[in-house]
């Protein structure tokens, strides 16, 4: 018998707590099983969570327990949290996504299950966490452990309750506890913005990749994600062919989203003015190309060609000069002495090309 002062002394009790000695290899075993499963499903369906905890309730923990309400439990195993997992979510609805994943993975016991979102006390932010109390059918499924889901910042706020005392029956002054509850709402309200931030972003995504498969790229602003969209569509490719069809040169495929930098130096607000600029610059930008490679033997092309011929185009076509195309190389490759030799390169070999003299 353990003579600790701190552990319980009760028959019951100490029995309860040799058999949790004798099932720790297992609880261990288990717990390590169950995070490994929880990671490869969550990967497999998608699902991004900023971290998965996992622990087993220690024996000095378990005494604790058991001293204050130890004739509760029947056996080891109505003692349904030795097993703990806490998934953290970055957002509100992600804890939803989360508890499907588990109701495929495992049994739910949804009678010891507890939905704390659905308290409304004023300081309860910081445990609104959604509990699940699960098993492994196909291992001794008598063993039951606790998956908690809860957001990043519920989390926080929850360890910083811990650190504080908050909650914990020491007294504290009234003008803290109310200083507490005022972050709890707004830290609430932080993580609902989040949410409501992320579904708006969502819905305009789905939005612009609509607009760019209609066609009405007039009515999409130029940013990151209509620029994406607009590049799935390969917008480039025809007149990429066309160029590399000079030398019947093979297309070497090359990231074309720095080039958003360099549509937005040029002023361009809209995907419908990169498409008019295509439009208007195809013949240019062909002309640059046979002038530069014709007489070479060159056979890879990076698709970058294109779309940096354009710019070209246009840099000179209106006015930009040799300093214009120092800028655009310098926002492309980055800043660079060579980039100033370069530019006044394109400028004598694009001086006498047709689409200048027009």
């Amino acid at each position: 018998m353990h003579t600790d002062k701190t552990y319980p002394t009760d028959p019951h009790s100490q029995e309860l707590l040799r058999q949790y000695r004798e099932l720790l290899p297992t609880y261990r075993k288990m717990g390590e099983t169950i995070h490994r499963r929880m990671q490869q499903f969550f990967a497999e369906a998608g699902i991004v969570v900023a971290s998965i905890e996992q622990r087993i309730k220690t024996e000095a923990s378990l005494a604790g327990k058991l001293r204050l309400k130890g004739s509760k439990y029947r056996d080891i195993f109505d003692i349904t949290d030795i097993i703990g997992l806490r998934v953290i979510t970055f957002y509100i609805d992600e804890v939803d996504k989360v508890a499907s994943a588990l109701e495929h993975l495992f049994e739910i016991d949804w009678e010891h299950s507890v939905d704390k979102r659905k308290l409304h006390e004023i300081d309860s932010f910081g445990y609104l966490s959604l509990h699940y109390i699960c098993r492994m059918p196909e291992q001794d499924a008598r063993i039951a452990f606790e998956v908690q889901m809860r957001t990043v910042l519920q989390h926080a706020w929850a360890n910083m309750n811990h650190d504080t005392g908050y909650k914990s029956g020491i007294e504290i002054p009234k003008v803290y506890l109310r200083n507490m509850s005022r972050l709890a709402g707004m830290l609430e309200l932080v993580d609902d913005e989040f949410s409501r931030i992320r579904r708006e972003l969502a819905d305009y995504r789905r939005q612009v990749q609509s607009l760019v498969a209609s066609g009405n790229l007039a009515d999409v602003q130029l940013d990151g994600d209509s620029f994406r969209s607009y590049l799935s569509i390969g917008p480039f490719d025809r007149l990429t062919r066309r160029i590399a069809s000079i030398n019947q040169a093979e297309i070497e495929e090359v990231d074309l989203s720095p080039f958003l930098a360099q549509f937005k130096d040029m002023g361009f607000q809209t995907l419908g003015d990169i498409d008019a600029l295509i439009k208007e610059f195809f013949e240019a930008a062909y002309q640059i190309a046979c002038f530069q490679i014709g007489l070479t033997d060159i056979d890879i092309l990076s698709s970058s060609v294109a779309p940096q011929n354009l710019c070209t185009a246009y840099i000179l076509k209106n006015g930009g000069g040799k300093a214009g195309l120092r800028r655009m190389l310098d926002t492309l490759n980055g800043p660079s002495e060579g980039n100033d030799a370069l530019a006044g390169f394109l400028v004598e070999q694009t001086k006498d090309l047709p689409f200048m003299n027009l």
